[in-house]
This record gives structure tokens, C-alpha cells and sequence, in this order.
């Protein structure tokens, strides 16, 4: 049944993309009826979803269709079910949040068809990504997935920008996929087949093991934007439309989660423990430069994109501790891991997809980027801006929103690194944990930054100032992210619940003890070890709420609150320009980290009635120290090589000439 609902969700999210064709004069038609559809797979994709998550079902079926001598293999089970439902929730809600926003590019200089078109694809290949069953079917819709979102990444392809940053995207992409390949090509090779089944029976030994799993890892983790393989996602995220990035962000950097647990806990059948270390290291180093990068941003959404670096390395300490554990014997732990990076794949989705839904009401308002020119949105955009703060206090870790939970089970992972046999590993994971406290403090720092320059104090430039709330369709989007942040963290035993069926599938053991003591309490280990009430927790806020407003409300006091304007300390009225700016704000923070990032700090003198000006830039030391200078050396390498391309059909036919005797001599 469920498997029936996916494949109606695929159907109608392709037909979205087809309303162009026949409706191409009427652009609000085809936007409308677009949007529909794309809201109705939605719908249905988080139903499927759901049912296969609850009833850990597994469903199957061949379609006769891709090669002559390979079918497409379609299939639904706990984890393809999980991943389908965070894919549907989100494309539900953009699809909300679409119509309003895309007003903007009405009467543009791009047309809205190719928009439309390509969410649709992108869409689809999504959801084929976690039904299919084969590698040739699960490489089409890598494609699909891939090429569909670099054209909306190029959607307004005549800014230099834009095209910059798609190329990128797509090469990096590119590049990502062949790994992909290679690595099921060694499972084919050693396997009956192509199909999952007969590629999760091949016997492999254990360096053929971690060549696939190396492959696998660099072609999924460059999709999902981990250190140093994210250079694509702070260039790519930003030029997008906003309910894109919410997508391409919120849902398809979990694509590649999906794709690397599906082929490493799944595929290659017995982990070992030092992939789990690879896993940690890389997955703690995204998490801290990743938080690291966006503390100096100022551009909006690349601050954002740069927070999915590190958020997709919290995921990856999961699931480098589910490894570590899983190699060495431990399943329970390992099961914890695993559901503690599961559970913030869906934390992540919801959060990162309402900020980047937020920044785009901002942006459509504003018409502003930079951090530096807003300010005072909060009296403009008061529905946004408090779902923008539901957004950053989840990120930012802290109870009762759903980001706290994932990190807390993440931690509870890490403390149960004694039960280790290894010194060496027992120590490692405590440094993990630190880093991983310490990116949880950054970050909150980082949204303080954000919320305070964006939408506190006064408004620095015209554009703000007049900005005004958005449409309705776009806070209501809005609006059910912040009330699904909220209800994932209020009740997280049900989560974790639904959560086990996967590691029952995966590991072969799931988490009792966690729900043993009802909804009220969350025991990940033991109830002695730790237990998280979040009910309690949320109660206790509201009854801090509650007894802050009887106690200092105006109303309530005896002596009447005298109002009148405060003193402005001789300096006459307040302007933006006596304000905290963002760059005021991170700099001490830029003193103390001052390695992890090149700086170039400029100061222009006062020039005539010009004020002096202080210019700073900050850049990523993986893309200066490594993707720059590989790609002049390709580039060199490639003028060189053109030398051979004289023109002359003489030399060609030499060319030829000399090629054919080296082959009769190799094969002779």
C-alpha cells in the first residue's frame, strides 16, 4: 500500500513539471496548478512515508522498465520510508510558500516555465532516490536530482554569480557521482548483480570493503557539503530561490545521508570500526568550521548555508559513533548513534527550511542580503521574524525546540565511549563531544548575531524601512515549521519510537529502553544514565512565562510605571549608526580563531568630506589552499595540451596514424 502511495506521489510531482508545456501563455495558471500538485505528492510522499516508518514494512516491486537485462527495482522499507517523509513534509510546505514568493520573478527576465519545470524533476528524482532498489536506477535519479537543481541554481543565469556558482555546483556534482559509481561497480563485481539485494550478498573482503566505503564517502559526502567537499554548498545555496535552498538544503543534503546509511550500514553488511573514526573526524570538523564560516558571514543565506556544513557534520558524528560502536560489538550504542543522526536529519530539515523560508520573506521585503543594511524587522515583519527566532532557538540547540533533542542523544552517544575497548577510541570520542559543545555555543552566538542586526534596533538602509510583512501563503508555511519544530521536541519519545524500526533493520536492534518509561521521559540508555523530560521542561518555561508576567507586569503593580524618554546621554537621538553591527559583533571571536579562516582587513583614510571606511573579506582555506590552485593547474595543464590542436589536417592524420600502430603492437 504504501509503495502504491509512493509511485503516486512520483506521477503527480512529474506532472507538475509538464504544466509549462500546454500552459506556457499563462504563467500564474501553470505556477498555481504547479504548486498543487507538487503540495498533493507532497502529501502523499509524507503519507507512504509514514505508513512504511510505523508499520516497518518492506514492499517491492520490478517495473519493466531501464535496461533489457535489468528492470527497475523499486522498494519501500523503515528507511527509505523515514527519508521519503522528511522529502514530502518539505516539498509540501514549499509548495505552500511557492505561489507568493515566486510573484517576484513574474515578468522577470526568465520566464517562470523553466523554474517550474525543473522544481518538478528535482522533486521526482528525490523521491525516486529513496524507492529504488538497483544502481542504474539509483544513478538516473542521482541525475536527475543533480542536473534538475543546477539549472534552478542558474535559474537568473545573467548574473556572473550565479553561473559561477552552478558550474561549480555541477562539476563538484559530477564528480560526486562518478565516485558513486565506482563504488557500486565494486559491489557489482563481486555480486550477482545490480539490484541491492544482490549486491548487499557479495562477498567482499575487507580492503575491498573500505575501497567501496572511501568511494562512497567522498561521493556522498560531497553532496552533502562535509569538509573540505563544501565549497559548492556556500556558493550554490545562496543564488538560489529562496523555497529552493529550503529544499536543496532542508531535503537534499539528506538525499546523500540517505544514500551513504543505505550503502554503508545496509549494502556493505559488516562495518568496521575505522570508518567510524573517518566518519567522526570529518563529521567534527564540519561541525566547528562549519559554524566557524558562518559566524563571519554576512550575506544571509550564505550564513545559512554555511550552518548546513555544520549541521551535516553533527549528522556524521552520529553516524561515526553508530560505526565506531557497531565495529566493535556494541549494537545497542550503535543504535543510538544511529538514531541520534536520524532524528537530526529531521530536526535539521524542519529548522534549516524555515530560516531559509524566512530569509526569503525577508529578502522579497527588503530587497537587502547584507546583515549590515537591515535591522528594525521585527515591527515590519512581526509573524516572520518570531518564526525566524523559533527557527534560530532550535538550531541554536536549546529545549524545548526539536534541535536540542538530536544533539542531546548525539551526546549521550559520545558519553558511552568508556564502554570502549580501546584507550585510543575512548579518548577520541570525548574530544568529539567537546567540539561538538563548542559548535552548539557558536552557534547560539551566531543567531544572537543574526537576530539581533536583522530584526532588532532600527532599520539601516531605505529598502528596510519600508519593507513590509509578507503574503499570507508564505507565513503559513512559516508558521507550520516553527509549530513542527515545537512538536518534534516536545515529544520526542514518540520520535525515537518511530525512529527504532530502522536500526531493528539496519543493526539488527533497536531502542527499548528509550520509551520503557512512557511519552513523559526520554531513557536513551538507562534511566539511572540520563532521561529527558521535554513535557516537564515546557511546562517549566510557560510557568516561568507566567509567574515573570504576574510578578512584573505594569498592570499588576502598586506604584504606576513612570514612562518618558530615556536619557540619551547628550548625544541627541538614536541612529542606525550607533548600532552593534554584524562585523562589531564576531570580531571577538575573530581575534581568538584567527587561523581558521584567511583575513584581509583594509582601512581607507578620510578622504575630503568621505568618512574613513573599513573593508574586511574573509575566505575559506579549502577553497584557496586546495580547489584554486587545482584548478589552475587544470586549466595550465589544459593549455598545453591544446597545443596539439594545429589545425592541420596532416598532423590529425598522423594522429591517427601512429595511435593505430600503438594499439596492433599493444594487442598483438
Amino acid at each position: 500500500m504504501s509503495l502504491q502511495i509512493a509511485q503516486w506521489a512520483v506521477v503527480i510531482a512529474l506532472t507538475s513539471s509538464l504544466l509549462p508545456l500546454p500552459f506556457f501563455s499563462y504563467p500564474r495558471l501553470f505556477k498555481g496548478l504547479a504548486c498543487a500538485l507538487l503540495g498533493v505528492s507532497g502529501l502523499l510522499a509524507l503519507a507512504a512515508g509514514g505508513l512504511a516508518l510505523l508499520t516497518n514494512g518492506h514492499f517491492a516491486r520490478i517495473l519493466p522498465i531501464g535496461l533489457p537485462w535489468l528492470h527497475c527495482h523499486l522498494q519501500i522499507d523503515p528507511l527509505g520510508g523515514f527519508f521519503l517523509f522528511i522529502i514530502g513534509l518539505v516539498t509540501g510546505v514549499a509548495a505552500i510558500y511557492a505561489p507568493a514568493y515566486m510573484r517576484e520573478y513574474e515578468g522577470g527576465a526568465q520566464p517562470l516555465a523553466p523554474l517550474t519545470f525543473f522544481t518538478g524533476t528535482f522533486v521526482t528524482g528525490m523521491y525516486l532516490l529513496v524507492l529504488t532498489a538497483d544502481a542504474f536506477s539509483f544513478m538516473v535519479a542521482w541525475e536527475l536530482m543533480s542536473v534538475s537543481s543546477y539549472f534552478l541554481v542558474a535559474f537568473q543565469h545573467q548574473h556572473t554569480e550565479n553561473r559561477s556558482a552552478a558550474f561549480i555546483y555541477l562539476l563538484m556534482a559530477q564528480i560526486g557521482g562518478i565516485c558513486i559509481l565506482l563504488a557500486f561497480g565494486v559491489l557489482a563485481g563481486f555480486g550477482d548483480g545490480f539490484s541491492f539485494t544482490a549486491m548487499a550478498a557479495a562477498p567482499l573482503s575487507d580492503g575491498w570493503a573500505t575501497i567501496a566505503f572511501l568511494l562512497a564517502f567522498v561521493g556522498f559526502g560531497m553532496k552533502a557539503g562535509v569538509v573540505p567537499l563544501h565549497v559548492w554548498l556556500p556558493q550554490a545555496h545562496p543564488v538560489a530561490p529562496s523555497h529552493i535552498s529550503a529544499l536543496m538544503s532542508g531535503v537534499m543534503l539528506k538525499v546523500a545521508v540517505y544514500g551513504f546509511i543505505r550503502f554503508t550500514f545496509d549494502l556493505l553488511g559488516v562495518i568496521q570500526w575505522q570508518w567510524g573514526v573517518l566518519t567522526l573526524i570529518v563529521g567534527s570538523a564540519s561541525a566547528v568550521l562549519g559554524v566557524l564560516y558562518a559566524l563571519m558571514q554576512h550575506d544571509l543565506k550564505r550564513l545559512l548555508a554555511y550552518h548546513s556544513v555544520e549541521n551535516l557534520g553533527i549528522i556524521y558524528m552520529g553516524l561515526g559513533l553508530s560505526m565506531l560502536f557497531a565495529g566493535n560489538g556494541l549494537p545497542g550504542l550503535a543504535a543510538l548513534g544511529l538514531v541520534a543522526a536520524l532524528y537530526h536529519c529531521l530536526n535539521h530539515a524542519l529548522f534549516k527550511s524555515l530560516l531559509f523560508l524566512g530569509a526569503g520573506a525577508v529578502l522579497q521585503q527588503s530587497h537587502e542580503h547584507d546583515l549590515e543594511k537591515m535591522g528594525g524587522l521585527l515591527g515590519r515583519m512581526p509573524v516572520t521574524a518570531v518564526c525566524f527566532l523559533i527557527g534560530c532557538i532550535s538550531i541554536s540547540a536549546l529545549p524545548p525546540f526539536n534541535g536540542f533533542v538530536s544533539e542531546w542523544l548525539t551526546f549521550q552517544a559520545a558519553l558511552q565511549g568508556p564502554a570502549l575497548a580501546s584507550g585510543v577510541l575512548g579518548s577520541l570520542i570525548p574530544v568529539a563531544a567537546a567540539v561538538l559543545a563548542l559548535t552548539g555555543a557558536l552557534a547560539a552566538a551566531c543567531f544572537v548575531k543574526v537576530f539581533g542586526v536583522a530584526f532588532l534596533g532600527l532599520g539601516r538602509s531605505r529598502k528596510v524601512r519600508r519593507a513590509r510583512e509578507a503574503a499570507p501563503g508564505m507565513l503559513v508555511a512559516q508558521g507550520v515549521l516553527a509549530l513542527l519544530c515545537l512538536v518534534f521536541g516536545v515529544l520526542p519519545t514518540w520520535t525515537v519510537g518511530a525512529l527504532s524500526a530502522i536500526p531493528r533493520q539496519l543493526l539488527g536492534l533497536g531502542l527499548p529502553e528509550a520509551t520503557a518509561h512512557g511519552w513523559l521521559w526520554l531513557t536513551p540508555v538507562a534511566p539511572l544514565s540520563a532521561s529527558y523530560g521535554a513535557p516537564m521542561v515546557l511546562l517549566g518555561i510557560a510557568l516561568a512565562w507566567l509567574l515573570a508576567w504576574l510578578w512584573l507586569h505594569p498592570r499588576r503593580r502598586k506604584t504606576p510605571v513612570r514612562v518618558a524618554p530615556a536619557w540619551d546621554c547628550g548625544f541627541g537621538a538614536l541612529t542606525p549608526r550607533m548600532q552593534y553591527t554584524a562585523t562589531a559583533f564576531s570580531m571577538p571571536i575573530r581575534r581568538i580563531f584567527s587561523p581558521a579562516w584567511p583575513i584581509t582587513e583594509q582601512v581607507e583614510p578620510a578622504q575630503g568630506k568621505k568618512p574613513p571606511r573599513y573593508r574586511l573579506q574573509v575566505g575559506d582555506w579549502a577553497w584557496e589552499k586546495v580547489y584554486l590552485p587545482l584548478g589552475r593547474l587544470l586549466l595550465a595543464s589544459a593549455r598545453r595540451v591544446a597545443r596539439i590542436q594545429g589545425g592541420n589536417i596532416r598532423v590529425y592524420l598522423a594522429y591517427s596514424f601512429f595511435t593505430l600502430l600503438l594499439l596492433l603492437w599493444v594487442i598483438v
